[in-house]
């Protein structure tokens, strides 16, 4: 059912997305290669089903991108994650030369992250295309702004599978270059490995989604919370509230409570139609202040616009409290890791106008701040490719967490720092 839902809606808006191998999918698999959503449509992808299975997140995406390079006549970029398509255009931004040659001479050259018996298998599959390894170099050669149009000139639609919160840092950036002129189309909602509604409206520029109450039994919880909180079912909600997801899926997830929040934007045939506001659990608080993930990247954004020349590539945060003695003596307080274009250093000054920003907008960050409860925020500056390395280090293919919690991912982090 989900299947045919997207189907009818990608064909209706985008009508060669539908083409038989027309479709070339950036996604990270491992050890499971399946579609998107977990349905069998292998007729529309160009890209071979093992590569998404490599343990390597990098291999994975750089075979299935130097697969999408072959079909000029792409209609449809598909990645799992908005992160992974930026990640592979990182790659072809920095690999053009090698992945030219590769194309050229049909084959698949040896790299970290790839097994020999794999790469023969992918290697197989390619044919030499000096015309198309030359049209790839003159290309590359001219920049990156564009680029996606310009390789693949038949493309209609960038089709990802987040697009809502912190996730639309990474489509706004590919929409400023890689991507430029193209539309963006989110068609599904998923929350702890559950299918929970599909978005029939491509073509709108903010992704919402009909709850499909076959897929997964939901209930809610209004936000904010009640005195005596009681969960909702699909038919007692109303349009403009606000409400906690509670998700009956899997075997052994029975009430799970997710973290996140929707906001019911109105009705499609009785059904209600949501968009999801933010991530419970991404939430910042030494001392109990709250400070929510969509509003914390707001501020940051706005700290940056003060900075001639910045511009926010990715951004995570830690709580002191995972320093452990690490963090010294000082208040309870806020780590924050930020990857940049524009800037090499940080100033003391452009530390503190972060710190300076939120004490504007939040008061209770700022009456915290005022009484010595909560220290100075901690500003570092990572260099390229931290993030992509930290995404690899998650495991799985998961929304970007902007609050760390582990220890692991914290130290790699860490040892990115250039200023």
């Amino acid at each position: 059912q989900g299947s045919l839902l997207y189907l009818d809606a990608v064909g209706a808006a985008f009508p060669r997305a539908l083409s038989r191998r027309g479709t070339a999918l950036l996604r990270w698999s491992p050890g499971r290669p399946r579609a998107p959503a977990g349905w069998p449509l292998p007729t529309l992808y160009c890209t071979p089903g093992p590569a998404a299975a490599l343990p390597s997140r990098v291999a994975a995406l750089r075979a299935q991108l130097l697969f999408a390079l072959r079909q000029r006549a792409l209609a449809a970029l598909e990645a799992g994650l908005p992160a992974e398509l930026h990640d592979a255009l990182g790659v072809l931004r920095s690999e053009w030369p090698r992945l030219a040659e590769e194309l050229e001479l049909g084959r698949l050259k040896p790299q970290p992250g790839l097994p020999e018996g794999m790469r023969s298998r992918l290697q197989a599959l390619l044919t030499p295309d000096a015309a198309r390894a030359a049209e790839l170099r003159a290309e590359c050669a001219r920049g990156f702004e564009g680029i996606v149009r310009r390789l693949w000139p038949q493309l209609e639609v960038v089709i990802v599978g987040s697009a809502h919160g912190t996730e639309r840092l990474y489509c706004d950036a590919l929409r400023r270059a890689d991507c430029q002129g193209l539309p963006f189309y989110c068609p599904f909602y998923q929350v702890a490995g559950a299918l929970l509604g599909v978005n029939l409206w491509p073509e709108e520029p903010v992704p919402q989604f009909l709850l499909c109450p076959d897929w997964a039994f939901c209930e809610f919880l209004p936000c904010p919370a009640e005195e005596e909180p009681r969960t909702m079912l699909l038919d007692e909600l109303w349009e403009g509230r606000e409400y906690g997801l509670v998700v009956t899926a899997q075997p052994g997830e029975y009430r799970c409570h997710t973290g996140e929040v929707l906001r019911v934007a109105g009705f499609h045939k009785q059904c209600p139609v949501v968009e999801p506001v933010r991530r419970e659990s991404q939430k910042l608080s030494v001392r109990g202040e709250s400070i929510p993930e969509e509003q914390f990247c707001q501020t940051l954004c706005r700290a940056l616009g003060m900075w001639p020349g910045a511009r926010l590539v990715d951004y995570v945060c830690v709580e002191s409290s995972l320093l452990g003695d690490s963090s010294g003596p000082c208040a309870p307080h806020y780590e924050v890791f930020v990857e940049l274009q524009g800037l090499r250093d940080l100033s003391e000054g452009q530390r503190y106008k972060l710190d300076q920003c939120l004490q504007e907008d939040f008061p209770v960050y700022k009456s915290f701040r005022f009484k010595g409860s909560i220290g100075p925020l901690h500003l570092h500056l990572v260099g390229f490719g931290a993030f992509a390395r930290l995404r690899e280090a998650l495991g799985s293919p998961v929304p970007m967490p902007r609050v760390l919690r582990e220890e692991q991912l914290l130290q790699l982090i860490q040892g990115s720092i250039i200023s």
